[in-house]
């Protein structure tokens, strides 16, 4: 099993073979994925160091009741924030790595799916209208078919090529 950073050696390397042959486009793109994954590894960290930094004194001062309902939104609010940049992340990593192509129609979904699931989480029911709970409800059920419809597609491709 490779680590991480052979792999990036190995893809440094191989690139650097490639160059030559590849478009113009294609090294655009090279560029933008790299500068797109480096940008939102320094928002990740930012967010991170502001989690921690609100998160310290309230638990050093014994202010942190995660019972209290809009502190358990906020807290989690901020948790969720950072596992949808995360997975974001991961998704660009891959096309660095060139284990996928540019757009995966999964992983933009499953990256939709985590943005509902926080305003699941933030949303405050009390000032909230039927309608948008509604909306809410029906974009993740939408979003879940074609999740399960994608996930169907693929299995049963792999089950093709073996």
């Amino acid at each position: 099993m490779k680590t991480v950073q052979g792999q990036l050696q190995g893809l440094q390397k191989e690139t650097r073979q490639n160059w030559p042959f590849m478009t113009l486009y294609q090294r655009f793109e090279q560029f933008v994925v790299l500068v797109l994954s480096l940008i939102i590894a320094l928002v990740i960290v930012i967010a991170l160091v502001q989690l921690v930094t609100r998160l310290i004194p309230l638990i050093l001062g014994g202010a942190l009741d995660p019972l209290d309902h809009e502190v358990f939104q906020a807290l989690f609010g901020m948790i969720m924030t950072l596992l949808i940049a995360l997975e974001f992340k991961h998704s660009i990593i891959r096309i660095v790595l060139r284990a996928e192509g540019i757009v995966q129609t999964k992983t933009v979904i499953l990256i939709a799916l985590l943005a509902l699931s926080r305003k699941f989480i933030i949303l405050d029911i009390h000032s909230t209208d039927a309608a948008t709970i509604a909306a809410l409800a029906g974009a993740t059920l939408a979003l879940g078919i074609v999740y399960w419809l994608c996930r169907e597609r693929d299995d049963k491709r792999s089950t093709q090529l073996e």
